[in-house]
Order: structure tokens, then sequence, then C-alpha cells
């Protein structure tokens, strides 16, 4: 079995987003970067399958600039077994879109042989969550989004537990699959020092768009990129009778 795990360079969590000053995106220049703390997710997924044993291979596919393959040594040496830079560059990287990724890892997970493709149910950059289901939906596989859980039954099932609004909604997918991780799926491993050093030995391929077939422009064009409104500065009341008094006249609420 086979499982390939996308891990998407971000601009650090921990990092403040500015918008640059035309307002076509944010500043990505000299900022802090790192995987996709939800990819980073499913790839502990699909390290802790291989480790049960209910998996062989893990790939982790990260598409974008060259910088991409610094997320990609961090995957191997976190434990993925082999890595695919799918290099985009520019003006191209800067409107790569869900479509174009989801086709991407369709050709990927076809010429690979996948069973199983495992992403982070968003990236925290454009908070899209669009690609696990575009890629499901190109394959025809069955989909389990926002996996909590997730178990290998008999090598044909896997068994995915979700968050839903209501609470947890436990579900069975025949293989393959597409399975996108939310926050409670699993910690992810720091890399030892003895894997870093495994990890710059072991196989990082490059695989173009263009040799993969698949076209990259963009389908939706961005007009705008603006900040988040400032909010507003709160007041104190003394009391309830003030708190009461404030409620009625200025916030409109009626008892």
């Amino acid at each position: 079995m086979r499982v390939i795990v996308g891990v998407k360079r971000v601009v650090d969590f921990a990092i403040k987003a500015r918008v640059k000053a035309d307002k076509t995106g944010v500043v990505t220049e000299g900022v802090k970067h790192s995987m996709n703390p939800f990819d980073e997710i499913a790839l502990e997924q699909g390290i802790r399958l291989k480790e049960s044993g209910a998996v062989k291979e893990v790939i982790a596919v990260s598409c974008g600039p060259t910088a991409c393959q610094e997320t990609l040594r961090t995957a191997l040496a976190m434990g993925a077994d082999r890595a695919i830079h799918v290099p985009v560059e520019g003006a191209a990287y800067e409107t790569l879109q869900p479509l174009a990724v989801a086709k991407i890892f369709k050709k990927l997970a076809e010429d690979n042989q996948a069973n199983l493709v495992l992403f982070g149910k968003q990236a925290i950059d454009d908070d899209a969550n669009q690609t696990a289901q575009l890629t499901s939906a190109l394959l025809n596989w069955p989909q389990g989004a926002f996996a909590a859980k997730l178990s290998v039954e008999g090598g044909s099932k896997v068994k995915v537990v979700r968050e839903i609004d209501g609470g947890l909604e436990t579900i069975e997918l025949n293989l393959p699959a597409v399975v996108s991780a939310d926050l409670r799926l699993a910690e992810p491993r720091y890399a030892s020092l003895a894997n870093i050093m495994k990890a710059k030995k072991k196989p990082l391929d490059k695989k173009t768009p263009e040799e993969l077939g698949v076209d990259i422009k963009p389908r939706i064009k961005t007009l705008s990129v603006e900040e988040p409104p400032v909010r507003k500065a709160g007041i104190k009341v003394e009391n309830v009778d003030g708190l009461l008094q404030k409620l009625r006249t200025e916030a409109g609420v009626t008892f």
C-alpha cells in the first residue's frame, strides 16, 4: 500500500501576515516559511500507518518554487520515504489554485499507483479547503474530510472518524481513497538530527506540470486583498445597571 501526502510551504503560523501595498496578495519576501500545520498532521498519520505495517511507502509532494524542497526535506526527515517536487515559479505560483493542484495530485496518484492520498484539511495561507475534495472528484475516489481518527481495515478499507457540527461521524471508505486531516488526527513529531542527516540521501524527484500534462492556468482572478477591519475598542461599565443601560440605548437590545 502506498500513500501520497501533500505538504505545502506557507508563511509560518506565528508570523502576522501583511498585505502588499498594491493589494494583490500577502507579503512573502523575507518572511519565515514552514510546512502547513494541517499537512504536518496528515504526514504524521501517513508515517504512523507505515510504522504499523499497514503502509509500505509514504511519498511527500509539494508544488511551488525551489524553496519547497526545504519543506520536502523536512517531510523526509520526519519519516517520508521519498519526495516529489512539482516546480512552479514566479507569477505562475502566485496564481496557482486548488483545481490545478488537484489535477497534479490526480496524475501523481495514478503514476505512483497510490492507494491513499492524504492532505491537511486546508492551508493556512488561503484557507481554501478545496484540494482534497477536488482530488477525490477528479480521481472518482471516496473521500473522508476533517478526519479526527484514521485506521486501515483489512488492507481494502479505511475507517475515518470525522468531525461534524453535531459531534463525530464514523464512515468506512473503500480503497483507494482521499482523506483530509483535522487538528485531532495526530500530533506531528520532531525530526531528530540523525533523521535530518539521513533525509539528505533520500530521493527527491522533480516533475514539472508540463511533464504531468497539467494546465495550471488560473480560472479565478483575485481582484483585491484587504486587511481585516480594525476592531473598535470596548468600554468599561461600573456595574450591572450601567451594562443594562448601554445594551438598551446603544446596542438596541430589548429585554
